[in-house]
């Protein structure tokens, strides 16, 4: 994920699932693509997740 160009989480979690809808649809992609798409949604999954992970300390 470019952190220059910063999503917010609800963009991040739509992009992440939308590759990997891709991705599950995908029938004829090379390793190569398939890694960089997955490199992607894991990144895009941990941005989402270090965003809850802060929310919940604002919360308690």
């Amino acid at each position: 994920m470019e952190k220059d160009n910063k999503l917010t989480y609800d963009e991040a979690l739509q992009k992440a699932e939308a590759i990997i809808a891709q991705l599950e649809q995908s029938k004829a992609i090379s390793m190569d693509a398939y890694k960089k798409a997955a490199a992607e949604a894991t990144a895009l999954l941990k941005y989402c997740k270090s965003e809850v992970e802060g929310m919940q300390k604002d919360l308690s």
